[in-house]
C-alpha cells in the first residue's frame, strides 16, 4: 500500500488542487516502512490524480478537495480521506490504526462562487492548535 498526503512543512496542506508536494508512505503489514517527499512539479487540480497514479499511490489523505478532483481520484481507483488537518505522520498512523477522523462528504467549493475579493483558504484551520515542527 502507498499512501500520499498533501504536504507543507510537516502538515496536511488544505487545498488539494494547489498541492506543491506530497509525502508518500510505503506501508507493509500495517506499518510504515519508508517515506519520501515528492514535488508535483507544477501539476495542479485534475493532473494531480495522474501524478498520484504514476507514483503508485492507492490512498490519499488531504484537506479540502473539489468534486472534479474527487471524481478523477475515484476513476483512478485511489481511496480518498478528505477534510483532515494536522501533522501528516499523525494522520497516516491514525489511518493505519483505524482512528483517522475525516469527512466523507468533504467539498472545496470555492471554484463555484465569488468571495468578494477576499482571499480564501480551504480549511483555514491549518495544522490545528499545535505545532507540527
Amino acid at each position: 500500500m502507498r499512501i500520499a498526503v498533501t504536504h507543507e512543512n510537516g502538515c496536511i496542506f488544505q487545498h488539494f488542487g494547489h498541492t506543491e508536494e506530497f509525502k508518500l508512505y510505503d506501508i507493509e503489514d500495517g506499518k510504515i516502512i519508508d517515506t519520501q517527499v515528492v514535488s508535483t512539479n507544477g501539476s495542479g487540480h485534475g493532473a494531480l490524480a495522474g501524478f498520484l497514479l504514476l507514483n503508485q499511490v492507492d490512498t490519499l489523505i488531504c484537506g479540502g478537495i473539489g468534486g472534479g478532483a474527487q471524481a478523477a481520484l475515484a476513476q483512478a481507483g485511489i481511496r480518498l480521506f478528505g477534510g483532515v488537518s494536522g501533522n501528516t505522520d499523525d494522520a497516516v498512523n491514525a489511518l493505519l490504526n483505524g482512528t483517522l477522523g475525516y469527512n466523507p462528504d468533504v467539498r472545496c467549493n470555492h471554484h463555484e462562487h465569488e468571495h468578494g475579493g477576499e482571499g480564501h483558504n480551504c480549511g483555514s484551520h491549518g495544522c490545528g492548535s499545535h505545532s507540527c515542527h
